[in-house]
């Protein structure tokens, strides 16, 4: 039976270990100085840093069909818009994590522009900014986050 736990033990650090970047959070691997390697979600007080691993695509909410459909077909029709400044959220009133967003933007004091991607013109406007699978899809300072983490709109608002 020690074979059986030691394989459950790996199985369960692995689907861990996979999780912990759909999870948009920032993890850490590092040797501790008896020369133990670990993985964590904040960084080492003592030891070596080996390697941080920061997701590059937070989670979003994904399109229903139909408007997945109806993006494809209006980024087809129409060519990518440059973005003109300023902050702009395109959110859905059904995504959780565009409440989120909201939240973060809110909480940090950031004057933003929101865009309902359930109305004909955000559809369009959404389109035209190149419009991913899913919302919030964040545009500022020249940047581009898809989805919502605290560490990702944290990057872009970094004084």
């Amino acid at each position: 039976m020690p074979g059986v736990a030691l394989s459950l033990a790996v199985l369960l650090f692995a689907a861990w270990f996979a999780a912990m970047p759909a999870l948009g959070q920032t993890l850490y691997k590092y040797v501790t100085p008896e020369g133990k390697v670990v993985y964590t979600d904040h960084p080492p007080t003592q030891g070596r840093l080996i390697k941080t691993i920061t997701p590059d695509a937070a989670p979003a909410t994904a399109l229903p069909p139909s408007a997945a459909e109806q993006l494809r077909r209006l980024q087809e029709l129409r060519p990518a818009a440059a973005q003109i400044g300023g902050t702009t959220l395109y959110s859905a009133v059904w995504c959780g994590y565009c409440t989120k967003a909201k939240a973060w933007l809110a909480a940090n004091r950031i004057a933003y522009r929101e865009v309902d991607i359930d109305t004909p013109d955000g559809m369009a406007s959404f389109a035209q900014a190149g419009g991913g699978k899913g919302v919030p899809l964040l545009l500022a300072r020249g940047q581009r986050v898809q989805g919502f983490s605290p560490a990702s709109y944290e990057k872009v608002f970094a004084k």
